[in-house]
């Protein structure tokens, strides 16, 4: 019975490793995914009230097209998908990754308090249109990225 508990246990750094890269790889497809999607005009449109409501960001209007604004951050998406891909590779990255990940999160809550409606009650629970469940999980790696990993493979 000792022995195979302390199989079981002995397996416990390769999960780690494991659920570490599952982690990353699934940030990036997230990241690339919503990245390219900025580029529809469908996405243009969604985020138009976000951006336009924000106090950092209305601005962008002025300058570009709902388009233009929307696929600037598509290839803010982009890039930070690659970031955190390359990273992988090459440790200068990750620093970059950890802040644009953190970016993006910090931007995205603000939305929640800046865009109007964003809120609801439904069946007497407290709802948003739920964009910020996943930069929850990149907040965390961006905050794991301002360090090294032990996890990486060399």
């Amino acid at each position: 019975m000792k022995s195979i508990i302390s199989y079981i246990v002995s397996l416990f750094p390769q999960l780690a490793r494991l659920g570490y890269y599952i982690s990353l790889v699934g940030i990036v497809l997230i990241m690339l995914w919503i990245g390219f999607f900025k580029f529809t005009p469908t996405e243009a449109a969604g985020i138009k009230p976000l951006v336009e409501n924000h106090f950092l960001l209305f601005w962008l209007y002025d300058v570009l097209s709902v388009q233009q604004v929307s696929n600037l951050f598509g290839v803010i998406e982009i890039i930070t998908g690659l970031l955190l891909l390359f990273s992988l590779k090459y440790d200068i990255l990750r620093p970059f990754a950890a802040l644009f990940l953190i970016a993006t999160f910090l931007i995205t809550i603000s939305f929640l308090f800046t865009t109007p409606g964003t809120w609801n009650i439904v069946d007497g629970v407290l709802t948003t249109n739920f964009m910020i469940l996943k930069d929850i999980p990149m907040l965390g790696l961006g905050f794991m990225y301002l360090h090294p990993s032990p996890y990486l493979l060399r």
